[in-house]
């Protein structure tokens, strides 16, 4: 785990922003987050293709604001931006290790969850920063080694609270913090709650958009 002391903003949905030695980190600034959580990141993760997770306008808008931005991500969504930014749009897969803006970062994970059996599934790969903060994007992808703060997609078309539990038991981070949470309404929230809470093995919270904790 890397040194430097880590602090994480939640934004909106499953964005999350990343910061450390004054560099910013931003994971999957997508319709669903604000217009512009990319603008002023030094490094840009996207994990797949799905547009509450990848949008073509905001990560342009980011690159155009800062030419020393630059992207990591699929091939999916690299495709779509490369030509417009040479050297800037970098594809990863699972296995791959590299360091974006003073950020170690490990590349998990291969394939979407299963969103039905007659929908095709769509590349989806999972983010471990600096040893410690896992963002799996939209699946249930465990890494091989510990993780220290699991961003835990706790509502989606494609799961069940059942399989979000048992996520959190498989991986068994310290802590487990709600990201993919836009649809989850007030209503259904301290239900998800006190049951992430209470089986799920881990400290579990969730957290306002804009809102801030050290790592």
């Amino acid at each position: 785990m890397n040194a430097s002391p880590l602090t994480l903003t939640k934004k909106r949905h499953s964005c999350v922003r990343l910061d450390k030695d004054g560099r910013a980190l931003v994971i999957d600034p997508g319709g669903f987050s604000g217009e512009d959580e990319a603008v002023g990141a030094d490094a840009i993760l996207v994990t797949h293709e799905h547009p509450d997770h990848f949008d073509e306008g905001r990560l342009r808008a980011a690159l155009e604001a800062d030419p020393a931005a630059e992207i990591w991500t699929l091939r999916s969504v690299a495709e779509q931006l490369a030509a417009a930014f040479p050297g800037r749009v970098h594809t990863v897969g699972h296995g791959d290790t590299f360091s974006a803006a003073g950020f170690d970062v490990q590349v998990h994970g291969e394939l979407h969850a299963v969103i039905h059996p007659d929908i095709p599934r769509i590349t989806n790969v999972g983010f471990l920063v600096d040893g410690a903060v896992f963002h799996p994007g939209d699946a249930l992808t465990v890494p091989e080694q510990p993780v220290d703060t699991l961003l835990l997609p706790v509502m989606a078309p494609w799961s069940k609270i059942s399989e979000v539990i048992d996520y959190v038991r498989e991986v068994g981070p310290r802590r487990a913090i709600d990201i993919h949470d836009a649809l989850l309404t007030d209503l259904a929230r301290p239900i998800y709650d006190g049951q992430i809470g209470a089986l799920g093995g881990s400290d579990h919270g969730r957290m306002a958009p804009g809102e801030r904790t050290g790592l």
